[in-house]
């Protein structure tokens, strides 16, 4: 890093607006050894290697997705690492959490290791790993120690092995997780209460998109959320409530930070921009689960999002083909958007219209994920972090293109969308990874994410 007696650093961004301890500043910053080694204004700014100039846009963390599913595996064909990490860095996005619904489930060490194996030499930003509850509560530790970040419940369905209609096998489960410090994030919705309804409509001969929403009902997500809250009481764990789609769901969640629980939340886009009025109009790329919800819970969400109330946007990233995307019957479509390129596209839209402030969506998008799910020097832009920075053009006036995604799933319900603002260069570990638009770094530009890791 020296030169004689001159300091040279690797890299330096210059000529931009710095999100800075909740404000935007005129600075510079310079990168050393992955790592963010000053943030000033540029006469006090060292020499470095590389120049670059930022055009006056605005430099923001980079985001924390904490929902993603990368799938790879048995499930390359929808996704891999590569591609998932290229479509996550297009835009915006520095680290993200695989979720484990895998072929196979990552519920082991084993298979978490397996998964890691998997990584290498391919991901183009920062990754860290939930592991679905294992059966065994030895092994829990082990995968611990092998470095996965939170574990995921699925109450919808049995995922992993812990069963999870076992009010006792749950609690046993978590008075373990909360010993260990481990968060569960959980995809809250009553598995008996969906399947029971869905029977019913089969069974009348309903097969549109209005069936789909009324068997993942509001109550649905209601009963889960009560249920699993009574459980964090009993048992102290940390709780995370992935994707809360509904202002009842919501509103029990509410009450639990107010007394006192540690619980958290996190809402999606699609929850934000969409409601079951769209299903008709977007088919089987606005099929997801939870499943969008009424008018009236979209502005719940976004009232609770001011509010503080929920702490972190995430994409809940879940690629899938086009023909499981537009198969014949409603209930063999596969639930899910591929939401990783357009998660911050959309909400700088928002900031750009005054709905939402930029200190407002860096800590739900980057701050808050980082610190709920103990990702250390991550989230925010601060001297020793990673160089893990995500430039914007406020004024960029584009129009999203799903036939251009870097995810292999090449479609949305976003297509066509008319958006101001726009994610135009990344940097991951000080590395520029995308720029305008084009993926310029190789892979291996990210790190493995680990519990416990600096």
């Amino acid at each position: 890093m020296k030169r004689g007696k001159r300091l040279i650093v690797d890299t330096l961004l210059y000529n931009g607006k710095v999100f800075v301890d909740g404000e935007l500043i005129k600075a510079g910053i310079a990168i050393n050894d992955e790592k963010i080694f000053r943030i000033a204004k540029t006469p006090n700014l060292p020499e470095a290697s590389k120049h670059i100039n930022l055009k006056g846009n605005v430099v923001i963390p980079g985001l924390v997705d904490v929902h993603v599913h990368l799938r790879d595996g048995g499930k390359a064909y929808k996704e891999d690492f590569y591609t998932g990490t290229m479509a996550a860095a297009a835009g915006g996005v520095t680290t993200v959490l695989d979720m484990p619904n895998n072929e196979p489930v990552t519920m082991s060490a084993y298979a978490l290791e397996e998964r890691i194996s998997l990584t290498r030499g391919q991901i183009f930003v920062n990754v860290g790993f939930y592991s679905a509850l294992p059966q065994s509560y030895a092994e829990i530790r082990d995968i611990l120690e092998k470095g996965a970040l939170a574990f995921k419940l699925f109450l919808n369905k049995q995922i992993g092995g812990v069963d999870i209609d076992s009010d006792e096998a749950l609690l046993e489960t978590f008075h373990i997780l909360s010993r260990a410090g481990a968060p569960v994030a959980v995809h809250a919705e009553d598995r008996r209460l969906i399947e029971e309804k869905k029977r019913k409509l089969q069974r009348s001969g309903r097969n549109d998109f209005k069936a789909f929403y009324e068997a993942h009902s509001s109550k649905a997500e209601e009963n889960a959320v009560k249920r699993m809250i009574r459980l964090t009481e009993q048992s102290e764990v940390q709780t995370h409530f992935c994707h809360l789609s509904s202002k009842k769901g919501l509103n029990h969640v509410k009450k639990a930070k107010e007394k006192g629980l540690f619980v958290t939340c996190e809402v999606t886009p699609h929850h934000l921009f969409l409601s079951s009025a769209d299903l008709e109009k977007y088919g089987g790329f606005a099929v997801v689960t939870p499943s969008l919800k009424t008018r009236r819970d979209v502005e719940a969400l976004w009232h609770a999002l001011k509010a503080g109330w929920i702490d972190i946007i995430a994409s809940d990233h879940a690629p899938h083909t086009i023909g499981e995307k537009t198969a014949d019957s409603v209930w063999d479509v596969k639930p899910g958007i591929a939401g990783i390129e357009t998660l911050l596209p959309l909400m700088l839209n928002e900031v750009n219209r005054g709905r939402l402030t930029l200190a407002e969506l860096v800590r739900l998008t980057s701050e808050n994920p980082a610190k709920i799910f103990r990702i250390n020097l991550r989230g925010l832009l601060k001297e020793g972090f990673y160089a893990d920075l995500t430039v914007v053009d406020m004024k960029k006036t584009h129009q999203i293109d799903a036939s251009k995604f870097y995810s292999k799933a090449k479609f949305s319900p976003f297509d066509g969308w008319k958006l101001r603002g726009k994610p135009v260069k990344t940097f991951v570990n000080g590395e520029l990874v995308m720029e305008d638009g084009e993926i310029v770094a190789k892979p291996a530009t990210g790190k493995l994410v680990r519990r416990g890791q600096l």
